[in-house]
């Protein structure tokens, strides 16, 4: 018998941030015109450049993204999602923040109550907003 094919799935390092304000989450419509999850209602978040620290890519991608600085961030965790390649998503938690938030390259950033996240498909973001809440009591 012959084993089969392996491929995996080459590794992408993200941050992805979670801000939360009056019990709700931000969220992100991606644009359609994205080769990675097009169209997809997700947490915000980016690619690590080679080089990059977790913190780099969080202060790079919060004012590439939303047009924000960072004042208070916390590690919250870090999940796997398989899509068109392997992201490895490390979670921030965002309580403090400066500047006017800005859809910049998503189609659209909305607030979404965290009480109706089960109405959305968005894990594994659904666990790490959970799981920033119970760490953090946010």
């Amino acid at each position: 018998m012959q084993a089969a094919s392996v491929r995996p799935l080459p590794l992408a390092p993200c941050v992805s941030f979670i801000l939360l304000r009056d019990d709700c989450v931000l969220l992100e419509q991606r644009r359609a015109d994205k080769p990675i999850d097009p169209g997809m209602v997700m947490v915000p978040g980016g690619h690590m450049e080679p080089g990059e620290t977790q913190e780099d890519t969080l202060i790079r991608e919060l004012a590439e993204e939303l047009s924000i600085v960072p004042h208070d961030a916390r590690y919250v965790c870090s999940l796997l999602h398989p899509t068109d390649e392997l992201q490895l998503l490390h979670y921030y938690l965002v309580t403090e923040w400066s500047g006017e938030i800005q859809a910049l390259e998503a189609e659209s950033v909305f607030w979404h109550p965290v009480s109706q996240l089960d109405r959305l498909d968005i894990a594994p973001d659904h666990i790490a907003i959970h799981e920033a809440r119970r760490l953090y009591g946010a």
